[in-house]
């Protein structure tokens, strides 16, 4: 989504990141603190590891903001599988911050395109597993009437990622996805911190 000249500006006063060309944050660092389209325009040929000082930021797999995401709460994260779970691609090549301007969360989730079908309602609340909550269609629409989301493609905040910022989305195509499998969603409150980031695993 768009953001406004203002809105931007604040982002910038307000998110910082950092990002290294090798695992461990090693290597040659360069900070951000507003959108960047194409990292390599930037000169930024590698992220290998990632220090959020100040966000959330959103990261793509392809240039001008398109391609698989990944979200990064504050928080550092080691390698690429520390921020993402769904291992199709380590690639980073473009960044943004992400607005956070509510602390209340509503989300509506919908069966078919354009608002229909079987719907989910979430307020106030992360959803590891929508088959637990008894909804176990598909999502092709989304409604996000307060607060930012992140949706997953399984249960327990796993693989691809897809943000939810304040808006309609209505269809897959519209939040990011190439098919219409939303299975657990969570909020993204600002200053959250992930020590070793969202997905870490000593194993």
């Amino acid at each position: 989504m768009a953001l406004d000249h203002q809105t931007s500006k604040q982002l910038q006063a307000s998110s910082k990141i950092a990002l290294f060309e090798q695992e461990n944050f090693q290597g040659r660092c360069q900070e951000l603190n507003s959108p960047c389209p194409n990292l390599k325009e930037a000169g930024i040929e590698k992220v290998s590891s990632i220090v959020v000082h100040s966000g959330p930021w959103v990261g793509y797999e392809q240039a001008h903001f398109k391609g698989e995401q990944f979200i990064f709460e504050k928080g550092e994260y080691p390698r690429w599988d520390s921020w993402t779970s769904s291992r199709r691609s380590d690639t980073i090549s473009a960044l943004r911050p992400i607005k956070v301007d509510s602390q209340e969360h509503k989300i509506v989730l919908y069966e078919n395109p354009s608002f229909s079908g079987k719907k989910i309602e979430i307020v106030d609340d992360d959803v590891p597993s929508f088959h637990a909550y008894g909804y176990q269609e598909k999502v092709s629409s989304v409604r996000v009437q307060s607060g930012t989301w992140v949706g997953y493609q399984y249960p327990g905040y796993r693989g691809y990622q897809c943000l939810f910022e304040k808006g309609d989305y209505k269809d897959n195509l519209e939040f990011g996805a190439q098919q219409p499998h939303i299975q657990s969603v969570r909020r993204i409150r600002d200053m959250q911190w992930h020590q070793q980031g969202a997905f870490y695993r000593t194993s």
